[in-house]
């Protein structure tokens, strides 16, 4: 049974009742008691008719929307429902509808991307792996022509090793705020892990942390809210970004605070960053025209953006060609 059936046999039971009360309780005196019930049931008859012919009217936007509805498919996300120039609740719901269909789209659209992206960056080391491997079967091999073919197997499995698991890093930093857990951190500490960590896969790399004299006043201002693995992740990359694209492989790390806000800064005096590779820095995927100085797959800042944007802080980029990079994290202290 549709809707506007339903309602209108709601509304014309209620009628047919108060009908019903009405001949009960009101004093015939010159009508035959059989006439009223004919006049009520006629009366209710036509009250039925007029409920079902209003409701129909007023149900007609929706029944629209349904027709409209059934047309969009996972191929044809970009269609819209037509805007209802009504403010009621036909109209609210049109437009929470297509705000839904852009969510959706969108949402769509990047996994396209990404996939697409993934699928790219896992064929070239796999392809390289395969090559290397077919080139050491064709013909017997001198033992240092085997241990060099078994180098660069292993060189190109590793660059695998890391896109993977930068992939679930960044899986895991999507997830909403609230689902992460989070602890009190003071982020001297958690900035020496991240540069013991760097240190042990560099050696050759040097980093130096610097504080405000007078951070030692108070402990909650360089303590904030995070989770420990996640905020590692970040300032990692940030560190490991300055030490690769500097010619001494440095990065120096300043901590301070403002007002609500720890600060952290990392700066390297190397080759810098044109005005497109700043512009486009955090974006997934991207590898900006010093491609050739260092490797990477495009994942590392825009994770610590994610990393970062999900502690509720910012993170800014401030660079010149030939003269270094510096990032500022702001993270709202405890």
């Amino acid at each position: 049974m549709t809707l506007r059936t339903r309602l209108t046999i709601r509304i014309t039971l209620a009628a047919a009742v108060i009908a019903a009360l009405i001949v009960v309780f009101t004093p015939v005196r010159t009508a035959h008691p059989g006439e009223v019930i004919t006049t009520a049931i006629i009366g209710v008859a036509l009250f039925f008719g007029l409920c079902y012919w209003q409701i129909g009217i007023a149900l007609k936007p929706v029944h629209n929307i349904v027709q409209e509805i059934e047309t969009i498919t996972e191929h044809r996300l970009h269609r819209r429902l037509p805007p209802n120039s009504s403010s009621d609740e036909v109209g609210r719901l049109v437009e929470a509808f297509n705000g839904l269909l852009e969510r959706m789209e969108s949402s769509l659209s990047s996994q396209k991307e990404f996939v697409s992206n993934v699928s790219h960056e896992m064929r070239t080391p796999l392809a390289a792996i395969i090559a290397e491997l077919d080139l050491a079967l064709q013909k017997e091999r001198s033992k240092k022509e085997y241990r060099t073919a078994i180098e660069n197997t292993l060189a190109d499995a590793q660059r695998m090793n890391r896109l993977i698991d930068g992939l679930l890093n960044l899986a895991k930093a999507s997830y909403h705020k609230e689902e992460i857990i989070k602890q009190r951190l003071r982020l001297d500490e958690l900035l020496l892990d991240a540069r013991e960590y760097i240190l042990k896969a560099h050696p050759n790399y040097r980093i130096e942390i610097i504080f405000e004299d007078d951070l030692n006043d108070d402990d909650r201002r360089i303590t904030v809210l995070g989770n420990p693995y996640l905020l590692n992740i970040a300032f990692a990359n940030l560190i490991e970004n300055n030490c690769k694209y500097s010619a001494d492989h440095a990065s120096v790390i300043q901590i301070s605070f403002w007002e609500n806000l720890a600060i952290v800064r990392l700066s390297d005096f190397g080759i810098g960053m044109t005005e497109t590779d700043k512009r486009n820095l955090f974006t997934l995927f991207y590898r900006g025209s010093q491609e050739s100085v260092a490797e990477g797959h495009g994942i590392g800042m825009a994770l610590s953006k994610r990393i970062i944007t999900l502690h509720e802080g910012a993170i800014n980029v401030y660079s010149e060609e030939g003269k270094g990079t510096t990032f500022a994290v702001e993270l709202p202290h405890v």
